[in-house]
């Protein structure tokens, strides 16, 4: 695809995308009025796991604790119990823990809205920072999943091996008035139509800037 192309990408995936279900750390955002600490901790639960998994899990965990010093009552196993069965429910249980901690000592009970605040938070890798400060505080980053990442490439917008290089490539020639809605709308598009495997192309309505569908014909 021709870089310009990106702009009536972007038109056709906002307008297809939104009849699809939206990711699951989008509708926690809404349902928690963007508290910052759910959107944290529902985003590292996110992680390897499944929407409809993550938003139970989710839903149960802040039930019986909505807040830092909340969870920090809990104890580790109470915790995985709470969150089971997302992905690595144990290793999760203890960075939720330990990063409540950190949050109430370093950080006055207050998630960072820094990305390089947040990558020191046990658990906390780019993705879930990027995610965080998009969603929680409205700020200009770019979260690369997977489906980011596939789809990027598959389109040949960009020509990288691993999301950490998508994200820098992405933050070199992303236009700035997309950063923050990229992969709400690319996850969506990845779960519903450009699928890891099999994806839907004769259902795809951007086909024609795709190199992945020219290159198959």
């Amino acid at each position: 695809m021709n870089d310009k192309d990106i702009h009536p990408i972007m038109k056709e995936l906002t307008k297809v995308t939104k009849s699809m279900p939206m990711p699951v750390v989008t509708e926690i955002k809404l349902i928690t009025n963007r508290d910052a600490y759910k959107i944290l901790i529902s985003t590292m639960l996110s992680l390897r796991t499944k929407d409809p998994t993550t938003r139970d899990a989710s839903m149960r965990l802040f039930e019986k604790a909505g807040s830092a010093k909340e969870m920090i009552k809990l104890t580790e196993e109470e915790i995985a119990k709470l969150i089971y069965p997302v992905g690595f429910y144990n290793v999760k249980a203890k960075n939720i823990l330990e990063v409540s901690h950190m949050i109430i000592d370093d950080y006055n009970g207050e998630v960072p809205d820094e990305i390089d605040e947040l990558l020191k938070l046990k658990g906390v890798g780019r993705k879930v920072a990027n995610l965080v400060v998009t969603e929680a505080f409205d700020k200009d980053g770019i979260c690369v999943d997977t489906h980011v990442h596939r789809i990027s490439n598959r389109f040949g917008y960009v020509h990288t091996k691993t999301p950490e290089e998508t994200e820098f490539a992405l933050r070199e020639k992303l236009p700035k008035e997309y950063w923050r809605v990229y992969n709400d709308t690319l996850v969506v598009y990845g779960q519903n139509l450009c699928k890891p495997i099999s994806p839907l192309c004769s259902e795809c309505t951007v086909s024609q800037y795709c190199d992945y569908f020219k290159n198959k014909k």
